[in-house]
């Protein structure tokens, strides 16, 4: 049995085609598994549970507006927001960069993003690191009054 050019150019064209999207869906996978174990495994966790997050600081715009705690805001004072932790409890920041760390105590309800576990005050902020890059890996150690 003889096979023709035609079948010969189109089962060839095809099987490239698969070869082709094959390694797509390869690749595809080794960047989701990939993916998967810098978030299991990585150094960098953005959860809660870990202690390790980043943190931010507060823009000058909100010096003297009320916070959720009821207390005047002032970017002077060693304060901070998080999501969770109860109004006053103190909280060691670590930038873990520079290994400078600095105690503060949570006033506020925030950030509202998953990357990030704290906003501090931008006097806390100086202390460990530069406002200039905007936010800074940290780790943190609730402390016990």
């Amino acid at each position: 049995m003889q096979i023709g050019l035609g079948f010969w150019l189109r089962w060839e064209k095809e099987y490239k085609f698969a070869l082709v999207n094959s390694k797509v869906l390869r690749m595809k996978q080794l960047i989701f598994i990939g993916t998967m174990a810098i978030s299991m495994f990585g150094i960098f966790s953005f959860t809660e549970n870990a202690n390790t997050s980043a943190a931010s600081y507060y823009h000058d715009k909100f010096n003297g507006r009320k916070t959720a705690s009821g207390e005047i805001f002032n970017n002077k004072e060693f304060t901070a927001a998080n999501k969770t932790l109860p109004f006053g409890t103190r909280v060691k920041i670590t930038n873990t960069l520079t290994d400078k760390s600095v105690i503060v105590r949570i006033n506020d309800r925030g950030p509202f993003t998953h990357r990030r576990a704290f906003d501090l005050s931008k006097a806390a902020f100086n202390e460990i690191g530069n406002v200039k890059s905007g936010t800074i890996p940290i780790k943190y150690k609730i402390l016990e009054d």
